[in-house]
């Protein structure tokens, strides 16, 4: 398995997202891994199943590209909970 934070895949969508009064665009697996892993892990326990299955897909494409449409609805379904989007 390559490794998630450095996949260069390519997401579905390019989801932008506020944070900090800046627009954050995340359009690949690696960038969405790293969105989701460099965050406290408190800051996600609110939606940990959730979050739970965004790690585990996204780590899923990065091995196999195929798997992207998974990863980009369980990026989604996280963000769309946490009202990120």
């Amino acid at each position: 398995m390559s490794d998630p934070s450095s996949s260069e895949t390519p997401l579905r969508t390019t989801f932008k997202i506020k944070l900090n009064g800046d627009t954050l665009a995340i359009a690949t697996v690696g960038q969405a891994y790293q969105f989701l892993t460099n965050f406290k892990s408190v800051e996600w326990m609110e939606f940990r199943s959730l979050h739970e299955d965004a790690i585990a897909a996204l780590e899923g494409a990065a091995g196999n590209a195929m798997l992207a449409v998974q990863a980009t609805n369980a990026v989604r379904a996280l963000f769309v909970s946490a009202k990120l989007l």
